[in-house]
């Protein structure tokens, strides 16, 4: 079975505003592929198209599993395994730990729940140290961590990660990109907005930057990393 996903020449409008203009992009099985711009370059509607939370597309199509999502509603493209783990660390704040990731488990029986949980908890250490702690008390890094544990509780095949280091110390953001990158090697594909580019790119196999709703360049992560203009623009190196 084929579960690369797919964006083949997506267009979105806000209204008038053509936020998304003709953007193809391929994440095979296995990678992590980080989507690269700066801020309101329409990474975050690519996202949001891909995960159906948008509606109708003004144009293009979306294929997973060999199957046209375009059109799907949300929930049904969660379920069919693909997970966004939204910017913003979005937790239930008076839910316990262990409560928030019940929420995202869509298993059947006890001992799939069990599995998942020792994972997550196994990736996430704290998270079983504060798993009676009610969620909005958690500091950001480890808000983040639910996050994407409670994402993991539904053992995705392909997990969309918008900005997951955002706000946090130098010393979270360290340990939530090892975390992406051990999540990878244990078999989920991984679609990466990022804004700091130049850690993506050292976790991802491949990567595509996007200006005002095109994509301008794309190439393995190795060849942005050492390109000029990507690292004069996304890297802050002059």
């Amino acid at each position: 079975m084929n579960d690369t996903l797919e964006l083949q020449n997506l267009h979105y409008h806000y209204g008038s505003v053509h936020a998304l203009k003709g953007v193809s992009i391929e994440v095979k099985s296995g990678e992590i592929v980080a989507l690269l711009g700066s801020n309101g370059a329409g990474k975050t509607t690519t996202l949001w198209c891909i995960s159906g939370l948008l509606g109708k597309l003004t144009k293009g199509k979306i294929t997973f599993l060999n199957e046209d999502i375009s059109s799907k509603r949300p929930e049904k493209i969660s379920a069919g395994g693909i997970c966004h783990v939204l910017e913003g660390r979005h937790v239930f704040p008076k839910l316990s730990v262990k409560e928030n990731l019940l929420m995202g488990f869509f298993g059947k029986g006890q001992q799939q729940y069990n599995e998942r949980l020792n994972y997550v908890y196994g990736l996430f250490p704290r998270l079983k140290e504060r798993a009676a702690q009610e969620g909005g008390t958690l500091s950001g890094g480890e808000q983040q961590m639910l996050v994407v544990g409670r994402a993991l509780m539904s053992e995705p095949k392909v997990l969309l990660m918008d900005e997951p280091s955002l706000g946090l110390a130098p010393l979270i953001v360290k340990e939530i990109f090892s975390i992406i990158k051990k999540i990878n090697e244990d078999g989920t594909t991984i679609l990466l907005v990022e804004q700091n580019s130049k850690a993506a790119l050292q976790v991802a196999h491949r990567g595509y930057v996007m200006v005002n709703g095109e994509i301008t360049l794309s190439g393995t992560a190795a060849h942005l990393l050492s390109d000029e203009n990507v690292r004069k623009s996304y890297l802050g190196e002059e």
